[in-house]
């Protein structure tokens, strides 16, 4: 490799270690912003409309690739899904089970594949998702339980979220013929769309309270998080467009790092044996299924953000 080439690799691969710390320190943000009254359904939407916002105003045209291609609704309703399950799942649960619950891919991914792009799954992707299964059966099980089944909301949550990641991943490789600023538009919006309608469904339920008036104690945390997640998606796109898709979602790994060092350095997670022994089964399938990756990735292969 050239020395451009070599310097060129650095800034991608530092560029998706900046994604990955945004998205592995969020939960702290969040946390803040419900200290101060602000729901993190509520925090989601308005973070992903100033986005919204702000892509409409240097693309303005990029809406009219909804109407061309229908399956990026599909991808709209998944991505916004992956939000609100990951910001809500972090901000009241305790974020490394969260992050590891989150990171079932190799277990969602070989089924989802399966169904909706007709890759039948091999003997080494069904060994992986088996690894991973072993790894979450570790983590939900405690003395407490007679079956290893998610013991929270955070838990449902995470396990939501992840899901809708892996059926994001999913439908960014079936549209990847698509324009990358509707696929952008289409993750924005749907970070907006479903955190919005959730909030209002527990606003009318009355598990989600209103937020409170506009005020800088809170308004700052907002403002930065939303401008943390718009430079966080720049240089996602910047690192996952110059480096191999197994080279993107191994740095991306790194996100697990940042989320579980911060949380038990602040004490909003618990390190404990079974979490450990069971996250590095998880960790281990990721990093297996990262490997086993060779072909490019999508200009935008995560939450959008």
């Amino acid at each position: 490799m050239s020395a451009s080439g070599s310097k060129g690799a650095l800034l991608a691969a530092a560029a998706l270690m900046v994604n990955a710390f945004v998205w592995g320190v969020s939960w702290w943000p969040f946390r803040q912003l419900e200290s101060h009254g602000v729901h993190p359904l509520w925090a989601t939407a308005i973070i992903y409309v100033v986005s919204l916002g702000c892509l409409l105003a240097v693309r303005p045209r990029a809406w009219r690739g909804l109407l061309q291609y229908p399956l990026l609704g599909l991808l709209m309703v998944a991505s916004g899904l992956t939000n609100v399950g990951f910001n809500w799942a972090v901000t009241v649960g305790d974020v490394v089970r969260v992050v590891l619950l989150f990171y079932l891919m190799p277990l969602w991914a070989v089924l989802l594949a399966w169904l909706l792009l007709g890759e039948k799954p091999t003997a080494i992707s069904l060994s992986r998702m088996l690894l991973a299964l072993v790894g979450v059966v570790i983590v939900l099980k405690t003395g407490d339980s007679a079956w290893p089944v998610p013991e929270s909301a955070a838990d449902w949550l995470a396990l939501m979220g992840g899901f809708s990641f892996a059926l994001t991943n999913i439908l960014l490789r079936k549209l990847r013929h698509t324009p990358a600023e509707s696929r952008v538009l289409a993750m924005f919006g749907g970070g907006a769309l479903m955190a919005t309608s959730a909030a209002c469904l527990g606003l009318a339920r009355g598990v989600v309270a209103l937020p409170p008036a506009p005020a800088l104690s809170w308004l700052v945390y907002a403002v930065a998080l939303s401008l943390a997640f718009l430079i966080g998606n720049l240089a996602l796109q910047y690192g996952a467009a110059r480096l191999s898709s197994h080279g993107t979602a191994l740095i991306m790994l790194s996100e697990v790092v940042f989320a579980s060092a911060s949380s038990v350095a602040l004490g909003a997670a618990e390190l404990t044996g079974r979490t450990l022994a069971g996250g590095g089964l998880i960790l281990l399938a990721a990093l297996w299924s990262a490997l086993a990756c060779d072909k490019p990735a999508p200009s935008v292969r995560r939450r959008a953000g």
